[in-house]
């Protein structure tokens, strides 16, 4: 064969392949571009987040989803843990195109030469690859397609947008995918906090997140963070001086549970089961971030006032004695008493604690990390045990007439750091707050301890309100020509129901009170001169207007005894109905999700702004303005008369223990319904309005009245949420007078003549605590003088 023909051959063959090349490198693109998933996604990825609950200021209240997830952006990573990262997972990360041909070459000699993978050819963009579009299953196929893949990557995204990625979404153990979560999770802190030996901790997990991570194999962990040091120091990441410091560090890491900043367990489930309901599962996994209308400084008064309120109604109903006695102690026994005490839970934040010594009026007892405190008689001597029917026993005198050695009992500690004997409260207790003039929950707690019993009862909770209901029934009565002046009588009155059963109501002193105007009726909280006006009003009618309201009228028994509040309400329900005495008449309907964003902060959804339209300008602006009318459907003159009459129950009736908190903008009514089985306080002023219950689970008498029960915690709370705000008073409607009333006799008293302090007190009332006791509002049209000293009657006053 001649040269030439040699020369030929070989130039053919070097076409051939370099077309074979070329079309092989045309297949290969087709197959990208057609068959690999498309790169353009990975720059709007969703990476599966869980859902976040906030409050209005930003506190985190819960999160829901198995995956925990804490988004970084690339300019937020800290460089050491780059660094600790490149060195151990990819150390020309910078040089190669996506894929590391040598590191892959070295891999492919050491398979084939022992038989066995000793050394991974991944780079971490095709671990990025992999992460978003493939699977796990080693194949061939699957290897090929993850280097075709990290070549288009490395190609269309760049580098910084690669990491940021992978650090975001790589799994790193304990239900932690990224590094921000892994921060969290095993180290409590924000990623930019770790030590250089936390980070070679956390860069060396992704080879076995499950298996090797410091809290489920320590020993494992704290080589594969030698090996990352290592690596560093071989690259020149670190100092040898640095790489000793990191490599001798103990191990911290623990495993930190969720940081929630703000506790409204009954909120956060609230809205989690609202949102299930409506969407499923999908809500665990697309990093919705719900803000909600709870206010973090309301929400932390709500919770200490309920607790406190309950423990401290607890207190007064005696001491049920220890949960167990585990018999006597010796100091060789304390290892095996802790180990008991641990395995008991913490209830209502109440620490258990086992008595080892009772000595005069003092005891001392074990916690279960091993300290021993004294708990002083003053912490002990409340303890009365508990007889039938709300009675005690004697007062104790020695702490040895209460506790015994080996008694498992509970105790926590007070603001001086001395400690209280307690115990498990067996009584419930709910608390509602809401802004009435948009509707907006404030605080809700809806129970005192959320790891006992996940029953809201602020919206599950139907119990009988009671006296609560009364102001609603005497507004009704306004509104078909009575006032506040209108006398009736409280006096004995038998009911017949046509089945030869009677009904005997009382008042609750068990009392007669004669004639009394509607507003002393009203006040003091009188049973039989409220069914008679229910009586003269009609039922059918003040149904009819209590749906005015907001009440359901299929709520409302058809009977006298709706005068003493046996209609079945919750506590938000009844906040909803009281709302609209503090805003002027307004409907609204209270809510508590504000807004709800994306992973990406994208707004899906922003309640609309509520506002009290008060005249056609109003009407006509809501659509530029983008808010929504509020609408009236009660009448500002009975607004205001109730109002100034329940003003009158905090400063001289059921309610005045509110006195306390010096304000005469606050108004308010007791609930107590038969047998003291629940206790309510409902008070407002113009800018909230806030409800109390408490109550056992499965009804039974609690003893006390609304006033007892309820009110203090209502006081403790309002005591918080009002400090800093200035009262507030509604204003006087047209059509609104005041008429001097002799608290004698109930007549109108000329003008000439004002009642002395004597014939005040000689009438059995109080000095009046702002103005005259004697003056009554009323509503009126027509007056003239010759009605002045009669009676207010329908045919008077209207």
């Amino acid at each position: 064969m001649s040269l030439m023909r040699i020369l030929i051959f070989i130039g053919k063959s070097i076409v051939g392949a370099l077309l074979a090349a070329l079309l092989l490198l045309a297949l290969l693109f087709a197959y990208v571009s057609i068959c690999l998933p498309s790169v353009e996604s990975l720059k709007t990825i969703h990476l599966q987040s869980p859902l976040s609950i906030f409050s209005n200021d930003g506190e985190l209240i819960a999160e829901f989803g198995d995956i925990r997830r804490t988004p970084v952006l690339y300019k937020d990573i800290p460089q050491p843990l780059i660094n600790a990262v490149l060195a151990t997972e990819d150390q020309h990360f910078y040089e190669h195109p996506g894929v590391d041909f040598l590191g892959l070459a070295r891999a492919a000699v050491v398979l084939v030469s022992t038989g066995h993978k000793t050394q991974g050819g991944s780079t971490i963009t095709m671990q990025v690859a992999r992460n978003f579009f493939l699977s796990n299953k080693k194949t061939f196929a699957r290897k090929f397609n993850e280097i075709l893949l990290a070549i288009k990557i490395d190609h269309e995204l760049g580098k910084q947008a690669i990491l940021e990625l992978y650090f975001n979404k790589v799994f790193l153990g304990e239900h932690a995918y990224g590094f921000g979560a892994a921060a969290q999770v095993y180290y409590g802190k924000p990623l930019n906090e770790l030590t250089l030996a936390e980070y070679a901790m956390l860069a060396g997990l992704p080879k076995a997140p499950s298996t090797a991570n410091p809290i489920v194999n320590p020993k494992k962990a704290r080589e594969r963070r030698h090996h990352v040091l290592s690596r560093m120091l071989e690259g020149g990441f670190i100092t040898s001086e640095e790489f000793e410091e990191a490599n001798e560090a103990p191990l911290v890491e623990k495993y930190h549970g969720l940081s929630v900043s703000l506790t409204a367990p009954y909120v956060a489930e609230m809205i989690r089961s609202q949102l299930y309901d409506k969407y499923g599962d999908v809500i665990y996994s697309q990093g919705l971030n719900v803000h909600t209308t709870i206010n973090g400084r309301l929400q932390r008064e709500a919770n200490s006032a309920l607790r406190e309120g309950i423990l401290a109604y607890d207190r007064r109903h005696g001491y049920r004695g220890p949960e167990k006695n585990i018999g006597t102690y010796s100091p060789k026994q304390q290892s095996a008493w802790e180990k008991i005490l641990a395995k008991l839970p913490n209830q209502y934040d109440l620490l258990p604690a086992a008595v080892i010594q009772v000595d005069g009026k003092n005891a001392q007892a074990l916690l279960a990390d091993g300290e021993v405190i004294t708990l002083p008689w003053q912490s002990i001597s409340w303890a009365q045990p508990v007889m039938k029917n709300h009675q005690l026993g004697k007062i104790p005198e020695t702490a040895d007439e209460v506790l015994h050695v080996g008694d498992i009992i509970r105790i926590y500690q007070l603001p001086n750091k001395s400690w209280m004997l307690s115990q498990s409260p067996i009584v419930e207790g709910a608390l509602v707050a809401m802004d009435p003039k948009s509707g907006a929950i404030l605080a809700m707690a809806g129970g005192i301890d959320f790891s006992k019993s996940h029953f809201n009862r602020v919206i599950q909770a139907h119990r009988q309100v009671g006296s609560s209901i009364k102001p609603f029934i005497y507004a009704a009565a306004i509104s078909k020509g009575m006032t506040l002046a209108t006398i009736e009588n409280d006096s004995p009155i038998v009911i017949e129901d046509g089945s030869d059963q009677t009904w005997r109501p009382e008042n609750d002193d068990h009392q007669f009170h004669g004639s009394v105007r509607m507003r002393e009726s009203l006040v003091d909280s009188l049973n039989l001169a409220s069914i008679r006006i229910l009586q003269q009003t009609g039922i059918p009618y003040t149904i009819q207007f209590l749906e005015k309201f907001g009440f359901d009228p299929k709520q409302m028994p058809e009977g006298l005894s709706l005068a003493l509040g046996t209609p079945d309400l919750t506590p938000l329900q009844l906040a909803n109905s009281f709302a609209r005495f503090a805003n002027g008449g307004y409907q609204l309907n209270a809510y508590l999700i504000h807004s709800i964003t994306d992973d990406h902060q994208e707004m899906l959804y922003k309640a609309k702004k509520i506002k009290l339209c008060q005249n056609n300008e109003d009407v006509l602006d809501q659509t530029i303005e983008q808010y929504q009318c509020a609408t009236q459907t009660v009448d500002s003159q009975i607004i205001y008369l109730l109002d100034s009459a329940m003003q009158d129950v905090i400063g001289r009736g059921t309610g005045k223990q509110a006195r306390i908190l010096n304000r005469q903008d606050l108004a308010g009514k007791t609930g107590t319904s038969n047998d003291q089985r629940d206790a309510w306080f409902s008070g407002f002023n113009q800018n909230i309005v806030t409800v109390v219950w408490v109550g056992y689970d499965t009804p039974k008498s609690l003893g006390e009245y609304g006033g007892q029960a309820a009110l203090p915690i209502w006081i403790d709370f309002m005591r918080a949420a009002l400090k800093g705000m200035p009262e507030t008073s509604l204003q006087r409607p047209e059509g609104i007078i005041s008429v001097r009333i002799d608290p004698q006799n109930g007549l109108r008293v000329p003008a000439s003549h004002t009642p002395s302090i004597f014939e005040i007190f000689k009438a059995g009332t109080e000095p009046p605590m702002e103005g005259d006791a004697e003056n009554t509002e009323t509503s009126m049209s027509n007056q003239n003088d010759s009605q002045q000293n009669k009676n207010p009657s329908l045919s008077d006053l209207y």
